[in-house]
């Protein structure tokens, strides 16, 4: 599985998704931060890679139709979270990721749980 982190999961959540095997690159290393995302969902499309990111946009279904993409993992996290809060949700993520196919879906990911969404 092939990952492109948005600039807002940090170095530790991609320390985590590449510690757990997934094949990780990121905005940042890419030189692709503050690009308008629909650049960046597309470098996404191009290159099979799922996006995982904490902007609420990609969630919309209508704009970003999962069925063009790789997949599209947008993280919630509490009013007030906390760093840990971030951490915890990755790590739901990973899990969910090793038993669920994200491929031409989006999933809205939070500390314990996942919702799908997929067409049809």
């Amino acid at each position: 599985m092939k990952l492109k982190l948005d600039e807002n999961i940090g170095k530790r959540g991609q320390d985590l998704l590449r510690g757990a095997g997934y094949d990780v690159s990121t905005v940042v290393e890419q030189g692709l931060r503050s690009a308008p995302d629909v650049e960046l969902i597309e470098v996404c499309r191009r290159e099979g890679r799922c996006l995982v990111t904490l902007d609420l946009d990609f969630s919309n279904p209508i704009a970003f139709k999962p069925s063009s993409y790789s997949g599209i993992a947008v993280v919630r996290l509490p009013r007030r979270a906390s760093y840990g809060d971030l951490l915890d949700a990755v790590r739901t993520l990973v899990g969910a990721l090793e038993s669920n196919k994200i491929f031409e879906r989006s999933w809205i990911v939070q500390n314990g749980a996942i919702r799908i969404y997929q067409e049809g």
